[in-house]
């Protein structure tokens, strides 16, 4: 296995199991999630500007609109016909990259909805990624890019990802 797959299990498993490793009841409140999971919330302190409303990308609460549903003691995403449709079709995302091994630049990386705000937490659960591989590397910035390619939305991925964006390139 990969250093690369290796980090992203880890990422993901921190944004699927709260502390203690056991699945918890998925609140009905979106103030009631346990941290680590939810679409992120920026944080007030930080130090990065959040990301500005733009009409050429696909907004993060459009993303973030799906439902988790236990089947054979996993959770799987359940997502609505507007986010059915985009699986396969050319898109663009605004997000903070969050590389997956030490770089000036990557071709594989997670695009969060919210900045980092500790190099040990994620910044919301998986509905709040995308999974990245760009044509080209991209450098890292701790600044919103913009990042366009073909999208699929993922019902059953073996890492627990939700989103991946494969084919992809940085706009500005």
């Amino acid at each position: 296995m990969s250093a690369k797959s290796v980090a992203l299990m880890l990422v993901l498993a921190a944004c699927l199991l709260p502390l203690g490793g056991k699945a918890q009841p998925v609140p009905v409140n979106a103030a009631d999630l346990p941290p680590g999971s939810g679409p992120g919330i920026h944080s007030p302190n930080s130090p990065f500007a959040p990301l500005s409303q733009r009409t050429d990308v696909l907004p993060w609460p459009l993303l973030t609109d799906v439902k988790p549903h236990l089947v054979n003691k996993r959770l799987l995403p359940v997502f609505p016909a507007a986010v059915q449709a985009l699986n396969d079709k050319t898109k663009r995302i605004q997000g903070f990259m969050m590389p997956l091994e030490p770089g000036e630049k990557h071709t594989h990386f997670l695009l969060t909805s919210v900045p980092l705000t500790c190099s040990f937490c994620t910044p919301g659960g998986p509905e709040s990624m995308v999974e990245v591989y760009t044509k080209s590397a991209v450098k890292y910035t701790m600044e919103a890019v913009v990042v366009e390619g073909k999208l699929q939305v993922l019902s059953d991925d073996p890492f627990g990802l939700y989103y991946r964006m494969s084919d992809g390139v940085a706009v500005k």
